[in-house]
């Protein structure tokens, strides 16, 4: 029979795939488009974007995700199985790459472009560095979920020969 580990990181999989998807759609289009309206629109959008992903399924896809790979951290250390230390490696990139990175950098960028007048100065501004700050550190919550998956998919590989 398999272990609470396997299935922690079949779940982890799907989650870290999920959001991989999600960032790559705003590295690969949305941010780009965004970046073709004027300074208003694009605010007004990535405002009402900010506010519309705050919702049950994203929250449970995100921090569901973050809350497994706590969960796998835990288990995989105490277990020491075969594919442990792939799923240990996958957790802590998640953990550090996606959501410290979401939290200490995007959320608060996030917060003091919401706190400002679209159509001010101040927001022309501090769009232009938006744009390309949020964007740099988008690329590295791609590219961390990305690497999360490919480590928890080579992790449930050994777990599941073993």
């Amino acid at each position: 029979m398999a272990s609470a580990l396997v299935y922690l990181v079949l779940i982890a999989s799907i989650g870290t795939g999920l959001n991989a998807g999600l960032f790559f759609i705003f590295s690969a289009c949305i941010m780009a488009a965004l970046g073709r309206l004027p300074a208003s629109g694009g605010i007004a959008a990535m405002n009402a974007i900010n506010d519309v992903i705050q919702n049950p399924l994203f929250f449970v896809v995100f921090l569901g995700t973050a809350v497994v790979a706590l969960a796998i951290l835990v288990v995989a250390f105490l277990q020491g199985t075969p594919g442990s230390g792939f799923a240990i490696a996958a957790a802590l990139v998640f953990l550090v790459g996606t959501i410290g990175v979401t939290i200490v950098v995007n959320v608060p960028m996030n917060d003091a472009l919401a706190a400002v007048s679209p159509q001010s100065a101040e927001a022309a501004s501090l769009w232009s560095g938006y744009l390309a700050n949020w964007t740099a550190w988008n690329h590295v919550r791609t590219a961390t979920s990305l690497a999360s998956l490919v480590l928890f998919v080579l992790a449930y590989g050994r777990m599941a020969s073993a």
